[in-house]
């Protein structure tokens, strides 16, 4: 007869869970491209109030339309920029902010349900349970970041704070990142029941950093429209940094609420993270993964994406694809950094 802890062992399925975990990601991947247009379309505040259970029923009736309609003619985004909507209008802007919290309401489950069912089959290699239960807290924490990002255009702003709004999108790609890790963990140790978690190694933490800096500029940029500021590359205008561009005081506040600073830096940041991902890229490959092929081959794109955004004047179908490759980056990043972490385990 089997001993307990081997009984355990031998219950254990490191390549279902990771499996599971690579469904929940492409979840994620999805969540980021509809809330990309969420944010183009102006979406985000058409749903004026928070309900986690009974907001997962649309409208269901013209008096229930009219009364959403009602409460979305309250906030100063309607006065300054819609006021004349029509009924239909609104309900365009609807189904996309409905379409966002709804899909965030499956993710939940898809990771929730899961996890419970691997949980009471014991499933779950040993270690690796907090885990998956610390990233299903911080999904849940991810929705009430979300309301508190919605809450800040709905009174005094006519738009959501670009720092809540960074916020709630580099939490969601902190998710996706911390489910990709552990999905890998967990095929490695498929493979070999001896392997030990990966553990982030020095060009996988410079390359991440500069990502991190580099996702946090995109999303001031989406936050703030700076993306409208100037539709010309390399030049702002006629000139690398245009003259006479309105500062703000304290100086370092231009870093954050500035559009056109916003913009330069979201410009130029992208080479110093490309130069970090290439890095990366190289001790991946001499680690014998694939995965530094992908990371030059998405930042490449993603570079591109970016210049054709701005000259396009952010064209919405160009601006939801750099968005999107961002996330696919960020993964390609992940799988890159872990294989450096497995070699330096």
């Amino acid at each position: 007869m089997l001993q307990p802890s081997a009984a355990f062992l031998s219950r254990a399925r490191p390549r279902s869970v990771a499996r599971w975990l690579f469904v929940v990601a492409g979840l994620i991947v999805a969540m980021v491209v509809i809330g990309g247009i969420t944010r183009l379309t102006e979406s985000g505040l058409s749903i004026t109030q928070w309900k986690p259970i009974s907001g997962i029923i649309p409208p269901l009736n013209d008096a229930q339309w009219q009364a959403e309609f009602a409460n979305y003619r309250k906030i100063p985004e309607y006065a300054a920029f819609n006021q004349g909507m029509t009924l239909a209008g609104f309900k365009g802007i609807f189904f996309w902010e409905y379409l966002h919290r709804v899909w965030g309401r499956v993710i939940g489950l898809a990771f929730a349900l899961p996890l419970l069912w691997f949980a009471v089959r014991r499933q779950i290699p040993a270690g690796y349970g907090w885990r998956l239960v610390a990233l299903l807290a911080l999904g849940g924490f991810q929705g009430a970041i979300g309301w508190w990002m919605v809450a800040s255009g709905l009174s005094v702003r006519t738009d959501v704070s670009h720092v809540r709004l960074a916020v709630h999108l580099l939490t969601a790609l902190t998710i996706l990142a911390g489910i990709v890790w552990t999905a890998l963990d967990l095929l490695a140790l498929h493979r070999n029941p001896r392997s030990a978690p990966a553990r982030l190694a020095g060009p996988a933490i410079v390359a991440l950093a500069l990502l991190f800096v580099q996702l946090v500029y995109g999303a001031f940029t989406a936050g703030l429209d700076a993306g409208y500021a100037f539709a010309s590359w390399p030049l702002m205008g006629d000139a690398l940094f245009p003259a006479g561009v309105p500062m703000v005081d304290p100086s370092w506040r231009n870093a954050v609420d500035n559009p056109v600073v916003v913009q330069f830096i979201h410009r130029w940041w992208a080479f110093a993270a490309a130069a970090g991902l290439t890095w990366l890229a190289v001790r991946a490959t001499q680690s014998g993964s694939k995965a530094g092929v992908w990371v030059i081959a998405l930042v490449t794109l993603q570079i591109m994406l970016g210049i054709a955004t701005l000259m396009s004047g952010v064209q919405i179908d160009l601006a939801v694809a750099h968005q999107a490759n961002a996330a696919l980056l960020l993964i390609a990043t992940v799988f890159a950094a872990h294989a450096c972490g497995r070699r330096a385990a």
